[in-house]
């Protein structure tokens, strides 16, 4: 399921291209640690497959690269999945600084949690939205955003950052299209089953 519900570089847009690495090593989930650091455990019982690819829009036309990766995580049960979302909810609170590699930061992290039949949301039955900023190599920070929805047993999370020219809507709408088609991808795929 994660494989065919995961967006590739293709299904973001003419001209993204796979980062490297281009996706996550199989069997393994991200995990924000105690000191606030992003790593990839193996799969803890109850968590059934996770998937992450990483993609990118060079930079071109003066405007900067941007940045995105596409996630899923399968639960065995629904209570699981939604502690994902609880988690993923509390964490900028725990960790406003967060390490996502050895160069790379995501800092000023804010969360706002809408379960379903909130007036704004009706696609999933719960979402979270982080916003940032996000800091690599250069120092220059640009914004950044995580958008994480949960369907049953299913989590699905986009992430955007943006380099110069790329005002924060252009993002959100880059962010919102790639979550609601994954949604689709796996209602689609629940309903087989």
């Amino acid at each position: 399921m994660v494989d065919s519900v995961v967006f590739a570089p293709g299904d973001w847009g003419r001209g993204f291209v796979a980062q490297d690495p281009a996706e996550s090593t199989p069997g393994t989930w991200a995990v924000l640690d105690d000191n606030c650091r992003w790593e990839r455990p193996k799969l803890p019982r109850g968590v059934l497959a996770g998937l992450s690819r990483y993609s990118r829009l060079p930079a071109g036309g003066g405007k900067g690269a941007v940045k995105v990766t596409a996630s899923a995580t399968v639960h065995s049960s629904v209570l699981g999945a939604d502690d994902q979302l609880s988690t993923t909810l509390e964490e900028p609170l725990r960790c406003p600084e967060q390490q996502t590699r050895a160069d790379e930061r995501i800092t000023g992290l804010n969360s706002l949690g809408t379960p379903f039949g909130a007036r704004e949301q009706d696609y999933a039955d719960d979402s979270v939205l982080e916003a940032g900023q996000y800091v690599g190599k250069g120092g220059n920070a640009q914004p950044y955003l995580w958008m994480v929805a949960r369907l049953g047993t299913v989590v699905a999370a986009v992430s955007v950052t943006g380099g110069k020219g790329h005002p924060q809507e252009e993002l959100q709408g880059l962010g919102s299209t790639a979550l609601g088609q994954m949604l689709v991808r796996v209602r689609q795929r629940l309903k087989g089953k």
